[in-house]
């Protein structure tokens, strides 16, 4: 079957069931292909079916317009992948996780329970130009560091595997290096995933001794925004359960008085990797976003050829296509 011979419509059916980097990467194969990968009838399949909803929770009268003043659906997935919408005054954002179109929140500080947070001789609001959120919680002094946070499974995309991830800066942080900090993700009531990491950059060598030997303990990472980052552990959202998911981050053990650290939030987002990124080079950012249709050079050919970089994309990704097609 020649692919190519299909009609635009049947084309942009079929892409509407891949995902947004199979349609970027289609859209490569001739003209026909890139002209249905622009249509809304697929960027509307990579869109939440209650983004309108969603956007509604917006302070921001520009962003609570975005569905009307989009020029396109693909124009409204990539603004949504690249640029987060803060809702529930002030208290998350979201945004679309661009690989993949599925749903991504962060919780604001203010969103989260910190233990001696309202006091200010421990903790401090204050307001960060590079946040998203209006205030940060910034760490005075504690020696009872603990913080939790929970997101409704419903809020989620279901299907899927999702991961959280603490988000934070070190300001001539005290404290923390010597100091193991406990990380944990589950389904509130169910089993937890607990892991120790150490939350000081500057400090990649720290070892926990268990069982005898020493473990290597994970250290955050610098994400494309400048703020850290460290997973916190993952889960499975089927989409069966209304669960609420628990995160928690302590350290009470030590007692060792800390200042210095700067919470934005905790961001939950999906944790994808298709090996057929690796065909172009193509790879999640540190922050979970995807490349963009111009990053991958995506566009139409001037006289319709296919490169040897054409060819490869239809290899790996044309029995993907017609698996789609037979199932039709």
């Amino acid at each position: 079957m020649d692919l190519q011979a299909l009609p635009e419509g049947c084309i942009a059916s079929i892409l509407s069931r891949t995902t947004p980097v199979d349609t970027c990467r289609l859209s490569l194969v001739s003209k026909t292909f890139y002209s249905a990968a622009e249509s809304d009838v697929v960027w509307n399949h990579f869109l939440p079916s209650d983004l309108s909803s969603i956007i509604s929770r917006s302070d921001s009268q520009s962003e609570s317009s975005l569905l009307a003043s989009s020029p396109s659906k693909k124009a409204l997935f990539l603004t949504l992948s690249d640029h987060p919408i803060v809702i529930d005054h002030g208290t998350k954002s979201f945004q679309l996780h661009r690989q993949s179109g599925k749903k991504c929140y962060m919780l604001a500080a203010r969103d989260l329970s910190i233990i001696w947070g309202d006091s200010p001789q421990y903790w401090k609001w204050t307001t960060v130009p590079d946040s998203r959120f209006q205030q940060v919680a910034e760490l005075i002094a504690v020696c009872w560091f603990e913080i939790h946070g929970r997101i409704n499974t419903n809020d989620l995309s279901s299907n899927i595997k999702y991961a959280a991830f603490l988000v934070f800066k070190m300001i001539d942080a005290r404290g923390f290096r010597y100091c193991p900090v406990q990380l944990s993700v589950g389904i509130f009531g169910g089993r937890n995933e607990t892991k120790d990491v150490c939350l000081d950059p500057n400090f990649k060598e720290m070892q926990l001794q268990r069982q005898g030997s020493f473990e290597r303990l994970q250290c955050p990472n610098v994400r494309s925004d400048g703020w850290l980052e460290i997973e916190m552990g993952e889960f499975f959202n089927s989409g069966l359960e209304d669960d609420q998911v628990e995160m928690s981050v302590r350290e009470t053990k030590t007692n060792l008085w800390k200042h210095g650290f700067v919470l934005q939030g905790i961001e939950v987002r999906p944790k994808i990797f298709s090996p057929d990124c690796e065909v172009m080079g193509v790879g999640p950012s540190d922050d979970g976003r995807g490349p963009d249709c111009e990053e991958m050079g995506v566009g139409p050919g001037d006289d319709g050829r296919r490169s040897n970089r054409h060819w490869t994309i239809m290899r790996n990704l044309g029995g993907k296509f017609k698996k789609i097609w037979n199932r039709r």
